[in-house]
């Protein structure tokens, strides 16, 4: 993955930046920014034009190369382009403070005061859609490290809400004033609802609906017919149907004979564990992993336990009935003792062969490997279903202890990075017992 301090992160988020909302593309090269005081430019209509090919390719150029490049392009910026540009100067231009106290020449740039930081937040997301306001707000606070500026309510009502703003807000909750705390969670909350109504219909209709493949009943209802086996049981009963006005012979299959599957009843059929690293690095999954927890406990047929931990562990299975309880519960940082987080779980299992453990981490142990790797084996061989999700996110590839991951591939637990959108199907896959949809197979250690 690229970071956001790169040249190429810069280069892409300014381009999207610009293209999505003017069609017109825009990077910045630079890698500091000063900390002068942000001005906003108040946004103009955009001028009626009709530029000729070369003028409108010097406007682009002046636009991907920013404020240095006025010079050379020989273009100058009116109206919405140039405050467009002046948003995106402020953040991604190449003048300014460098670290070290050393100063460039340039006077725009975000000041290290809510006004100013508030003002730019505004104009962002007048010129910009809501995906790209979040890459720049993310951008902003690792660049310019404006994390304790989220500790101002009137800064967390301007910023657009997103998982990765969730994540810092978590890092910054023992820090955070009291006056501060209620606009926090009610950031925290919106983002919440916003993950739930994606992620939980789908998750449910695929666990709920999840049918005991083992059990197969003669006199299936109609949504309950396994399709598949009622239609190689019922060949023999092929039928050739001759086809009217010269139209060709068609056939049928009559079934005879109706397999179904035998659905799960009311009672708790399985027990999940959720053992979530919440070292730093893991906050993306810490937050996706807490509102998958809160659907699952939902379910009358799963047991459901959270558990997350450092290197303390911290059981917080009942604070899921709201995730939002559950994440302002956690403590995003510090070490990481996966031996002692299983040692833990492995206590709280009674039916090992109704229960499936989901250990999501990077997997750097800071306790004891050689026993993490027992801890694993042992519960494989007690018969419980065991998955080792190495990130819960959208974030592409993660980094990973690839030592550990190839040991516990080679325990029959593969480690993987899962989406969200997957996350419903590898659950349903654990609890049926059946191989695990991994994605990119090649690429498992």
């Amino acid at each position: 993955m690229t970071t956001a301090d790169s040249p190429t992160a810069t280069t892409t988020t300014a381009t999207t930046a610009t293209t999505a909302t003017t069609a017109q593309d825009d990077t910045r090269t630079g890698d500091t920014m000063d900390t002068a005081s942000y001005t906003a430019t108040a946004p103009a209509a955009p001028p009626a034009r009709t530029p000729a090919p070369d003028g409108e390719r010097m406007r682009r150029w002046r636009m991907v190369l920013g404020a240095d490049s006025a010079e050379a392009t020989g273009c100058t910026l009116t109206g919405q382009d140039a405050a467009m540009d002046g948003a995106l100067d402020a953040l991604y231009g190449g003048g300014g403070k460098k670290p070290g106290g050393r100063s460039g020449g340039r006077s725009a740039g975000l000041g290290a005061s809510a006004p100013s930081v508030a003002r730019w937040l505004g104009d962002i997301r007048t010129y910009f859609p809501s995906s790209v306001v979040q890459v720049m707000q993310r951008d902003a606070i690792d660049r310019l490290g404006l994390s304790a500026l989220l500790l101002e309510p009137e800064m967390l009502e301007a910023v657009e809400a997103d998982v990765h703003l969730v994540g810092t807000l978590l890092s910054l909750n023992k820090a955070m004033p009291e006056t501060t705390k209620e606009t926090a969670r009610a950031v925290v909350r919106k983002v919440v609802e916003d993950l739930e109504k994606r992620l939980e219909s789908r998750t449910r209709a695929t666990l709920t609906g999840a049918l005991d493949r083992s059990a197969r009943i003669s006199r299936p209802r109609h949504r309950d017919i396994d399709w598949d086996r009622t239609i190689r049981a019922n060949l023999k009963n092929y039928l050739t149907l001759p086809g009217a006005d010269g139209e060709p012979d068609t056939g049928t299959v009559v079934p005879e004979r109706l397999i179904g599957y035998g659905r799960a009843s009311q009672s708790v059929k399985k027990d999940v564990i959720l053992c979530i690293d919440q070292s730093g690095s893991m906050a993306a999954s810490v937050v996706y992993a807490s509102v998958f927890g809160a659907v699952l406990a939902s379910m009358r047929t799963l047991a459901t336990r959270l558990v997350v931990f450092d290197t303390a562990v911290v059981d917080l299975t009942d604070q899921l009935d709201d995730p939002v309880d559950v994440l302002f519960g956690t403590q995003l940082g510090g070490g990481t003792d996966i031996n002692r987080a299983l040692a833990y779980c492995q206590s709280k299992i009674t039916r090992p062969a109704d229960t499936v453990v989901v250990l999501i981490s990077d997997l750097y142990e800071g306790g004891i490997r050689d026993e993490m790797l027992k801890r694993v084996a042992a519960m494989k061989a007690s018969g419980v279903q065991f998955v080792t999700l190495l990130a819960l996110s959208d974030e592409g590839a993660p980094a990973y202890d690839h030592e550990h991951a190839a040991a516990l591939g080679a325990l029959g637990a593969p480690a993987f990075a899962c989406t969200p959108d997957l996350f419903p199907d590898i659950m349903a896959a654990a609890i049926e017992k059946r191989p695990l949809p991994i994605p990119d197979r090649e690429a498992q250690p």
